[in-house]
């Protein structure tokens, strides 16, 4: 990043082109924005497949070079979708994928956790089929099954590391103590975790516990589902029927027009940039790798070519310490939590 304010909407070549961050102590090194696929085939109503992969393209042309992606999306359609982009630029990208979670599919409220070794073994043998690679850069527990000690998965993710099928260990959604617990037993390069204008309480514990152990944060969500680029305002009326936001208590109701009226702040500092609301929403997650001192790599999702030159613009901006003011409060005054069911977060444990 450059000092002061700058053009958030140029599209060309942004600083993710040539900046890069380590993921943890010997982890991988990415650009300093990766992008989240999974809407490319699950969970945000229909696709465009072709304009998909050209999103993909555009991205890795802009630096952007950790892709995300998660067995648990579209029950493996998403990693085999993404396949093909991975086997042509196989050198160039940080696949990233996940275990630990499933859908069935005849009741997608529903979600089915498991941690355990034989299920561990199972889900990374399918998912290098699926991907179509001999290792996978980056393999995450999705989420954590209090059932099977901590301790015990990620020693089965271990034994995957030093099997070759795996190169590095992530976790998603963990506590700051299962971290450290899980960094006992095993290097951990990188925790991804809701983290946005609207989702900060990762900060209570994680990001400490992360900061501490050498360890990078991946926040998923950073624009808040899109809410934060003012793209919807209500999901019960302005989004297709398959589209999960629709279960999010915060994006629906009474809630969501309260939270739409948190935006302002955000479109202030917009203008003052000459920016989107959802750059400096981005901006902001950026900015978190130097308030807190630890290395942070966004995955704003998106399956379009003008979105991800929006977004890696946003790498070059910098809010001033007023503008960081003014957006702080924002969170604190979120109505809703950001899933209907928080068990399966870290807040829900924490």
């Amino acid at each position: 990043m450059t000092d002061g304010k700058t053009d958030g909407n140029t599209s060309g070549t942004a600083d993710a082109t040539t900046a890069a961050v380590r993921l943890g102590d010997g982890g991988p090194e990415v650009g300093v924005q990766g992008l989240g696929c999974m809407g490319m085939s699950f969970a945000y109503g229909p696709s465009d497949a072709e304009e998909s992969r050209a999103t993909l393209e555009r991205a890795l042309e802009l630096g952007v070079t950790l892709y995300d992606t998660a067995d648990a999306y579209g029950s493996g359609e998403n990693e085999k979708f993404l396949a093909p982009f991975f086997k042509a630029h196989r050198d160039e990208v940080v696949i990233a994928t996940k275990f630990a979670l499933s859908i069935p599919a005849d009741d997608p409220t529903r979600r089915v956790i498991r941690n355990d070794a034989p299920y561990i073994r199972q889900c990374v043998e399918a998912s290098l089929k699926r991907l179509d690679v001999e290792a996978i850069d980056l393999y995450y527990m999705h989420r954590r099954d209090e059932n099977v000690p901590i301790e015990e998965s990620v020693g089965t993710m271990a034994e995957l590391v030093r099997e070759g099928k795996v190169k590095h260990l992530g976790l998603s959604e963990v506590t700051g103590g299962e971290l450290r617990a899980a960094q006992a037993v095993h290097p951990i390069a990188a925790v991804q975790s809701e983290w946005s204008l609207f989702s900060r309480d990762i900060e209570a514990g994680v990001v400490p516990a992360a900061r501490e152990l050498g360890v990078a944060l991946v926040p998923y969500s950073p624009l808040g589902r899109g809410f934060l680029t003012g793209s919807f305002t209500d999901a019960a009326k302005d989004l297709t029927a398959d589209d999960f936001r629709r279960q999010q208590p915060r994006f629906t109701g009474d809630n969501a027009a309260a939270n739409a009226a948190l935006l302002e702040p955000v479109r202030q500092v917009a203008e003052a940039h000459g920016a989107s609301p959802g750059q400096v929403a981005l901006a902001w997650v950026q900015q978190q790798a130097r308030v807190h001192d630890l290395p942070v790599v966004p995955i704003p999702g998106t399956r379009r070519r003008t979105r991800v030159e929006e977004n890696v613009a946003a790498t070059r901006i910098v809010l001033t310490d007023d503008e960081l003011a003014l957006l702080e409060p924002i969170a604190a005054k979120v109505a809703g939590d950001r899933y209907a069911d928080m068990r399966f977060t870290s807040a829900g444990r924490e």
